[in-house]
């Protein structure tokens, strides 16, 4: 029914022999392993599989790719949207946005495997919530460090970036501090609407993670979920993830949507795994993705405050695409 590369592999989690594929998530009830793709506007895309081994994920050679990426947003068209965004918020409208654009970039897809990419991103670029997956209309491979949603029984913790500085610096600035509590609140909020009262906790805040190339400011929020709460109303309370979104979620979806040129698809959605009351999903940054056709994709994006200078706005998600698109080949 299902061709046999269909996949999934994630935290050495090799997923093979697609049985099933549905945008239905109560299917996500019946105890099997289903991987997950759910875009930033919210369309659910569930592959379940058969058989999931331990191994680690092979590949072969990726062909560097040579020409320039081509840009959704140019740099005076984002700098104008951060200046938009910043008139929202003076308006007293939304407080944060997530603001993002679309690296695009030709290439053969029959010639140039995603997956042999993905094998040297593992290699070069290791990821705490690496992914890769090829399902009905999709192939993505993903490096995110970012944790969306992880579950083990009744126990569900998030744990949002929000600050970016080079690897090499030592400091972050009150803007990131204010901008990481604005989406720690942001996702408690989320998670108290599955969760029982009283069990909403930041059980740390502002941590230090160092990736390739950069330093993350990181917070985690964990929960005890409601006896009897259902995967379609967890994921309901939490996409799109707060930390890719903005705060008010809501006002800030509404401006993403006035402004951005292209739907986000997978980048900024969730990437991962559920089977039964355990689940790994991460949020889909640093991400390349295929859906078919001759382009492969690439999103980059910044978190935007009242205090935000356009300029640096740009030059951080230039920052955030440079180690991977090195990898990849290509020039920004």
């Amino acid at each position: 029914m299902f061709g046999r590369d269909y996949q999934f592999w994630m935290g050495n989690r090799h997923a093979t022999k697609m049985k099933e594929f549905t945008d239905d998530p109560s299917c996500l009830e019946d105890g099997g392993f289903w991987a997950v793709m759910i875009t930033f506007e919210g369309k659910y895309h569930f592959a379940k599989f058969k058989k999931v081994v331990d191994a680690p994920f092979e590949g072969s050679e990726w062909s560097v790719l040579e020409r320039p990426w081509r840009s959704s947003l140019q740099e005076i068209d984002y700098i104008s949207y951060v200046h938009a965004i910043r008139e929202e918020i003076a308006a007293g409208g939304v407080y944060q946005v997530n603001a993002c654009r679309e690296l695009s970039h030709l290439y053969n897809s029959k010639k140039n495997k995603l997956s042999d990419l993905f094998a040297r991103m593992q290699y070069a670029n290791p990821a705490p919530f690496a992914s890769y997956m090829k399902i009905p209309g999709f192939e993505i491979a993903s490096a995110s460090p970012e944790r969306f949603l992880s579950r083990n029984g009744s126990k569900v913790i998030t744990s949002p970036i929000k600050g970016t500085i080079r690897w090499n610096e030592d400091d972050f600035g009150e803007k990131d501090q204010a901008e990481n509590l604005m989406i720690v609140d942001l996702m408690r909020n989320d998670l108290s609407q599955i969760a029982q009262d009283g069990s909403v906790e930041v059980s740390e805040l502002f941590r230090r993670e160092k990736h390739p190339g950069l330093t993350h400011l990181v917070s985690d929020v964990q929960a005890t979920v409601k006896e009897g709460t259902t995967w379609s109303e967890i994921l309901a309370a939490t996409i799109p993830p707060g930390s890719v979104s903005g705060a008010p979620k809501s006002s800030a979806l509404s401006i993403i949507s006035k402004h951005e040129p292209t739907p986000r698809g997978p980048y900024c959605g969730a990437l991962g795994w559920i089977q039964g009351d355990r689940a790994e999903l991460a949020v889909g940054i640093r991400t390349f993705w295929n859906t078919g056709d001759e382009w492969l994709r690439y999103g980059t994006g910044a978190g935007i405050t009242w205090g935000s200078e356009p300029g640096k706005e740009w030059e951080e998600t230039q920052l955030k695409a440079r180690t991977l698109i090195a990898i990849a080949g290509g020039t920004l």
